[in-house]
Formats: C-alpha cells, structure tokens, sequence
C-alpha cells in the first residue's frame, strides 16, 4: 500500500508545475549572468527560441526576462525612454510581441533610482538618467501598457548613495512601493516585481514585490553559491504563496562542477527560489539541460504549499532541511541532506528527527528510479560540495517538536539598515547552538519578537514548552500562546555561549498555533530553539503496535516501565514523544 502512495505521489508532483500557475516562483532565463549590458534582439529572441526548441518551456521555464543594456536614455521632451539604437533598433515591443508569440512571458529591467548599475559598473553611460526615479508611472506605463512585459526586476543602484554618482539617499520602502503603486494603476494584475536591493528589505516588502532579492550578486564559484545558501538558511518564515526569497540567478551550466551545479539547482529548488537560467541556452551543454529539465526538481520548487525547506537538523557538518509537500502536516515530504564541506561526509539521518515515522518509503529527486525504504534512520554519504535530495511517503506524520529559532519569524525583521540602531533582531551563526545558528538583538519593543506561526497540534491539550536561550545576565522572556499571555520566565544560562532551557506548561489548540517570545521594554536572551512536546505523549504506535512514553526534559527516551532506554531492542519502534497526525 505504500509503495502505491508514493508513486501516486510521483505523479502528483510531477503535475504540479501546471497546477500551480502564477502562484509558484518564477521559472525563466535571464540576460545579465552571460552577456552582462552587451544584450541584442537577436540575442533575446535567441533565447526564446532555445527555451523552447529545448523543451525547457515544457517543463515551466517561461519567462525571459531582458536585464541591464537595452537603455539610450530619455528624451529631453517628455521624459520618455529611449532604447539602443544599435542593440534594439526596432524597440522593446517587437522583441517582448515575439516573446510572447512563443507562448512565453517577457520580463524588463529597471532601477529604482535615477541611474543603472549597468550605468556605473560596465560603463555604459546611456543607462544615466533611465531610472524610476521621478518618471514611476510613465515608465510603468511604457513597459507595461505600451509594450506588454509581464515581469519587471527594480535595482536599486541608482538609490543607494553609496553607489550613484549624484548620491541620492532613497529610502527603499517608500520607492518600491511607489513603483509597484504605479504597476497598479496601469491596469495590469498579473505583473511580477522582483526587488533587487541586495539583502532582505524588510517584512514590508511583502506588500510590494513578488519576490526579493537577499544577497549580492552570485558568481561562477562555490564559495558564492555557499555563501548565498547560508544567507538563506534562516529565512523560511519569510517565504509564502507569491513572496518569494531570491536567491540570485542561476550559474548552472557555466564553470561550477557537475556536484557543485546538482547542488546550486537542488538547492534553489527546494527552498523555493525562483529559477532564472544564467548560461546562454544557443549553446547549453546536454548535461546542464538535464539537470535543468529534472522534473522532480522542479516540483519541489512549484509545489502548491509554496513552502522554502527550513533547517531541521546538523549532523556531521550537514544541514537536513525539510518541508511537507501537496498537504500541510501530510505524510508527504521532501528533505535534504546537504554539505557545504570541502569533504565528502556521511550522515545518520534519522527520520523521527523530520517527523516521519513508520515506513519511510522514499526516492532521490535526481535519480527517481533509486528508491529506498527505511524506518527510524538511514545512512547517506554525501560528496565535498553536494546535496542529497528525496521526496519521502512515511506511512505515519508525527507532530513536531523542535522548533529551531531561524525557522521563526520577527515581525520587523530587516537587513539593510543597522540592526542594533533599529532595535531589530538579527539570526547569526553559532557553532555552540543545535543548528548552528540563532536568533539574537530580540526585544525592546513588542514588535521585535520571535514566532512561530505553524505550530501544530492535532487534538489540542496541555503541552511543556521548553525554550534553549543563551543570556550571560539575567533578561526576561515573555512568552504568549495564540495572543495570550502565559508566562513572563527571568533567564541567565550564565554565559554567552552556552545555552541554558526553561521548561513550562502552555495549552494549545487543535491546528495552527502561534507561540511568540518577546520582551516589550528591555533586551530579551539570545533563543536557540524552543521544544513542544505533549505532557500525555504515551500511547501505542499503530503501524507497529509498540508502546512508548518518550522526550522528557532530558531529552531522554524512556520504556513505559520508566527505564530510561539508549538502545531500544531491535524490532521496537519508539517514537520521540510525537503524536501520530497520520
């Protein structure tokens, strides 16, 4: 019967690219990665024909989205923009008509400032003075009345004082919410912004753009792919239908290695990136259009749920990363395994540690054909800069306990301006907390707290919360379920780098709870997870008909007898204190 699911779920994912329609993240090509400002006609309408004849519009890949260089200023009249006379000599509405001919979406570029990046970097004077700034609704509605695009990436060179030549001081809220106010007005419903500010704006973005970008601009190496994932580890609270963390463009096919391009595409899908294709497709290597077309992939990065994997466990250098696919708290998932080391690794990967318990049955996205089953842990070794990834079927869902504080959400969350002026709480990297990581500068305000919003419980009823925190001093925590206050706990784990735990009783509701840590007047603790676990967790495992009473405050597991158990007997299926949702 399990077998049966997961190859029904086979089929589902691999339909869900369709299904999901404007929902998923944006799937395309984009000019800058190879050909920088020296784009042309031909070259744009190249690439659709490649995107097509390839079969790569097949799989969902249908934007192409026309970057930096097509600019040749404004006339001194109307303000209106010019285009290059030499690289577009009939203009950008021939090129988007000839996009859309071939049944895909065009998209443009802009800045939300006076001047381009292109414009100071690549010395490519005609992109001064071609900004938003100062002409938002004219151009909004040039691009998007006049010439028909239906996508549009805003830099923000020309805003940053830092980088433009007249050192204009813009604030980016207010411009990217101009800009997309001017979309607005032109009628158009189905435009996509995506905000290129270089670093996660701020909550508010949500209410502007289809998508942001997070980090600087990605390169050809590991070190930058590396690097762009770290960034992005923490930011799965701020990922949901229709806002999307922008990881960058794809360099896969250009000079990363075969495991390197397999883990940068992996990657980007399963943390719901949107995937725009770097390489120029004229010329696209057999084995970079493989990886491209891979289906499952690509389902994993369109599943309907829209969820970005968040960070569930470190084992031997390695992140898991997991997240439900087609139903919320379902029994199916898709998890990765994924090393940033410089050598290869082997991992113990144990399934109650993603909330699957019983028989998993499972395959990997890049080989499908390789399937496995296991219960309670496998073993995996995965090479120096790869990922593993799998689309998992358990025949029982456990609720889940661990909550890691960068899988929380911080209402004012913000990377551009400084966090500590700002009073804004931050996720750093802490090799003495459980994932690595943690979330820090909390309190001050009732804003600046940290949340969980998906914390779920089937039937409801009593549970302990226990709270890891790091506090050399003694700081408050208040802690409050679903908007009620339940406790105000006083916390010092006595020193900075070492992680102390509170435990108390909170009731949750069956479903979605929020449970949400915040100090209104002063600095609260450093937070390294919190631990939900029922206070009645005993029960009988039905796939395996085995008792368990597990996940007191030691973490331990313990028999019924009350024997503390290390090594349960072979053939016992103990279960981490989870009640079975499936």
């Amino acid at each position: 019967m399990a077998r049966l699911r997961i190859a029904q779920a086979v089929v589902a994912l691999l339909t869900t690219v369709a299904a999901v329609g404007q929902d998923g993240p944006t799937m395309g090509w984009s000019s800058w990665n190879t050909f920088g400002v020296n784009i042309s006609e031909s070259i744009i309408k190249g690439q659709a024909d490649a995107m097509v004849s390839k079969g790569l519009k097949d799989v969902g890949f249908d934007h192409i989205n026309i970057d930096d260089g097509y600019f040749g200023g404004r006339d001194k009249d109307d303000g209106h923009l010019l285009i290059h006379a030499t690289r577009f000599p009939n203009g950008l509405k021939p090129v988007a008509d000839y996009i859309h001919e071939k049944g895909l979406k065009a998209g443009i570029y802009s800045d939300a400032g006076r001047n381009t990046c292109g414009s100071m970097f690549n010395g490519d004077v005609t992109g001064k003075g071609v900004g938003f700034y100062g002409h938002d609704q004219q151009d909004a509605d040039f691009f998007f009345k006049d010439c028909g695009f239906d996508f549009i990436k805003v830099d923000f060179c020309g805003g940053s004082y830092y980088h433009n030549e007249d050192h204009l001081v813009l604030d980016e809220r207010e411009r990217y919410t101009a800009i997309a106010e001017a979309i607005k007005n032109t009628g158009r419903t189905d435009v996509r912004m995506n905000a290129c500010r270089w670093a996660y704006p701020g909550t508010w973005i949500d209410g502007a753009a289809f998508s942001w970008r997070t980090t600087g601009d990605i390169n050809s190496s590991w070190e930058s792919v590396k690097g762009i994932i770290a960034e992005n580890l923490y930011l799965s609270a701020y990922c949901s239908k229709g806002h999307y963390n922008d990881m960058d463009m794809l360099e896969v096919g250009r000079s990363l290695t075969s495991e390197e391009d397999k883990t940068h595409f992996g990657m980007w899908c399963i943390m719901n990136s949107p995937l725009l294709i770097g390489c120029d497709l004229r010329n696209i290597k057999s084995e970079t259009l493989t990886l491209l077309k891979k289906k499952e992939l690509i389902a994993l990065n369109q599943d309907p749920l829209c969820q970005q994997a968040y960070v569930a466990g470190l084992v031997n250098g390695c992140y898991l990363l997991v997240k439900d696919l087609e139903e919320l708290n379902g029994t199916k998932r898709a998890f990765a395994v994924y090393n940033p080391n410089d050598a290869q690794k082997t991992v113990q990967v144990n399934l109650y540690d993603l909330d699957m318990g019983g028989l998993v049955n499972m395959y990997d996205a890049f080989t499908p054909r390789n399937k496995k089953e296991a219960t309670g842990t496998f073993e995996v070794s995965v090479p120096a800069h790869g990922v593993r990834i799998y689309v998992a079927e358990a025949e029982t869902r456990l609720e889940r306990t661990r909550y890691e504080a960068e899988t929380g959400y911080i209402s004012v969350y913000q990377e551009i301006k400084n966090n500590q002026a700002e009073k804004t709480g931050i996720y750093e990297t802490a090799d003495y907390c459980s994932c690595g990581y943690k979330a820090g500068w909390l309190g001050q305000s009732e804003a600046n707290a940290l949340e969980w919003r998906n914390v779920y419980s089937k039937e409801g009823g009593e549970y302990n919360l226990t709270i890891g925190f790091i506090c050399g001093e003694s700081r408050n925590i208040t802690v409050s379920v679903n908007g009620e206050k339940a406790k105000t706990l006083s916390c010092n784990s006595g020193g900075w780098q070492k992680v102390g735990t509170k435990t108390l009783t909170i009731q949750l509701q069956p479903g979605q709870n929020t449970i949400r840590l915040s100090n209104a007047t002063n600095w609260m603790p450093d937070i390294d997870y919190i631990n939900v676990v029922s206070t009645n967790p005993s029960g009988i495992d039905p796939i395996h008909n085995s008792q368990f009473i597990i996940h007191n405050e030691d973490d331990a597991v313990y028999d019924l007898s009350g024997r503390k158990v290390t090594t349960p007997r072979k053939g016992i299926n103990i279960i981490n204190g989870r009640k079975v949702l499936k």
